[in-house]
């Protein structure tokens, strides 16, 4: 596509575009931004961003992507109790680390899931893109709860799950959506680095 299709695209996506969208983007941020800093307001952010979520992808037909905003809702209220109340002493967790088999259990868990019910999309369901939808479904459904455990490493499962969405939200022609997952990319890089410098100066 050359620049003058591509600025066509661009301008027929904003205006195409509905507010709610607009406010589930604006709301995303504000959760990776606020769980980067470790703040509960993140947990807000999260739950009203997912409820959009839920509704657009749905009109959309990405099936397994609307069911899983059903999965983050239930998470963000689980995560925002573990930060609040979870660890020892009941007084919020700290920061951990998986080892490598911990990696390789879930990784591989992942994927096995992710080839089951993309076969299953594919054959009984008109869902678009059936394996990778699957795929970031799966994916964000262990990470979000390794955010909500405030495991470390969530933040580089999120930069793969993440640069596999954005393809699978251009593809639905949902512009601004994918242009909060690069806006995420971005956020996670950080993310990833704050809470290992925290990790590192609370583990020493």
């Amino acid at each position: 596509m050359n620049d003058t299709g591509l600025s066509a695209a661009l301008l027929q996506a904003a205006q195409a575009m509905s507010a709610w969208e607009a406010a589930a983007v604006v709301l995303g941020v504000a959760y990776l931004l606020l769980a980067m800093r470790e703040s509960l307001w993140c947990w807000y952010a999260a739950f009203a961003s997912t409820a959009i979520f839920l509704v657009l992808f749905w009109n959309v037909n990405l099936l397994m992507e609307s069911a899983l905003q059903v999965y983050y809702l239930a998470m963000a209220v689980y995560g925002w109790w573990q930060w609040q109340r979870g660890g020892a002493g009941h007084t919020g967790l700290a920061i951990s680390r998986w080892n490598a088999r911990q990696h390789l259990v879930a990784v591989a868990a992942v994927l096995l899931v992710s080839a089951a019910s993309g076969a299953l999309l594919q054959h009984y369901t008109g869902a678009a893109l059936p394996y990778l939808d699957s795929f970031t479904t799966w994916g964000s459904v262990l990470t979000t709860w390794m955010v909500a455990r405030k495991i470390l490493e969530n933040w580089l499962y999120w930069l793969v799950i993440d640069s596999v969405s954005i393809y699978l939200y251009l593809d639905r022609a949902l512009y601004l959506t994918a242009g909060l997952f690069v806006i995420y990319l971005v956020i996670v890089l950080f993310g990833y680095r704050k809470w290992l410098l925290h990790y590192q100066a609370t583990s020493s």
